[in-house]
């Protein structure tokens, strides 16, 4: 079976690896390189803590195990970081007792625990208990991730976008390429990202977007002994190697306001007042209209499938091996029926 993937971010690449290992040939194709667009430019946070309804946190934990048994399985696999996620402020004793009660790892934490976890925190920015942790969360780094599942098996055709696609009947038949090319296809696999609702469009598919921007701080090598995602009320922190610390908070999404944001930092961990802002990645987040994924098959046109939602890192390993099931002809209805593209037809 022939299938072309649009898009070479972690979804396309998960779809794509999946495929592969089930033996058809793929090829993957996209306007830039392999994990430059979205999932570069992403805090690639792996986690359930926030996400509704029930069926959206479920899929979400799925996606979790999938990312921990991949890393288990493949030797030096450097790419996911797990040592679990710190949080505190409003309202979260009452969401760790709900998320416990649901069955996710969940726990409170005094501050003399949760600064055992972190030394580098400042104690007196803490409160005294009610800091939650959550064990089975980490990170990914999704460029080396992408660059392990595309590494074997999968064609990639970078530098060249999609302008169209060949439909006869009610079927795709192939997709053109900028350069002219044209590349046959049994299927074809919508992973286009903020794209997405473009490359619908191609297929007369009417997709709502709402995209929204996302802006991470990258800063200096600094010796702060950060081991994990921690979540202050108005700075999220996570490492990003070589001693960098990677920051991110939805005000800076607004303002762009760098400086404070790395003032705000140092405020938590005061061994990053040296740190200065080595570099700024904007990114744009591909969120469909009704803020969950869309998945699977297209019904009324045969060989169309989407691979689109935001916290694309979490999902992507658990929702590409579904979609690439029905790629190849499984129905996956079980997983799938929530977040099937006919819900905006209705």
């Amino acid at each position: 079976m022939r299938v072309v993937v649009v898009g070479a971010g972690v979804y396309g690449a998960a779809v794509a690896a999946a495929l592969a290992r089930q033996g058809a040939t793929v090829t993957v194709v996209d306007a830039g390189a392999p994990g430059a667009g979205t999932s570069g430019a992403s805090f690639s946070w792996v986690n359930s803590r926030d996400k509704r309804p029930s069926v959206y946190h479920d899929l979400n934990v799925a996606g979790m195990a999938a990312h921990r048994r991949l890393a288990d399985e493949v030797p030096l696999s450097g790419w996911y970081h797990g040592g679990g996620a710190l949080t505190w402020g409003d309202g979260v004793s009452e969401r760790v007792e709900a998320l416990r009660e649901s069955g996710y790892a969940a726990e409170l934490l005094t501050r003399a625990e949760a600064v055992e976890l972190e030394p580098g925190l400042d104690p007196d920015r803490l409160p005294g208990d009610g800091i939650g942790f959550f064990p089975d969360e980490g990170w990914v780094e999704p460029v080396r991730l992408v660059g392990h599942l595309l590494s074997r098996d999968v064609e990639v055709v970078a530098g060249d976008a999609v302008t169209g696609l060949e439909v006869g009947g009610d079927a795709v038949r192939g997709v053109r390429l900028a350069s002219g090319t044209h590349l046959s296809a049994d299927a074809v696999v919508n992973c286009a990202g903020p794209r997405a609702g473009e490359v619908a469009a191609m297929a007369g598919l009417a997709l709502p977007m709402r995209n929204l921007p996302c802006v991470l701080v990258y800063t200096s090598p600094v010796a702060v002994p950060l081991a994990r995602v921690v979540h202050a009320p108005d700075v999220h922190f996570r490492p990003e190697g070589d001693g960098r610390v990677l920051l991110h908070s939805g005000e800076i999404d607004r303002t762009e306001q760098v400086e404070g944001l790395l003032r705000d930092a140092a405020s938590y961990y005061p061994g990053m007042r040296a740190a200065r802002v080595e570099s700024v990645r904007r990114g744009e987040r591909p969120i469909p209209g009704d803020g969950l994924p869309v998945l699977g098959r297209v019904t009324g046109l045969r060989g169309y499938f989407f691979a689109v939602s935001h916290s694309g890192v979490t999902l992507c390993l658990h929702a590409g091996e579904l979609v690439a099931d029905e790629v190849l002809g499984k129905d996956r209805d079980d997983a799938l029926a929530a977040f099937r593209f006919e819900r905006f037809e209705r």
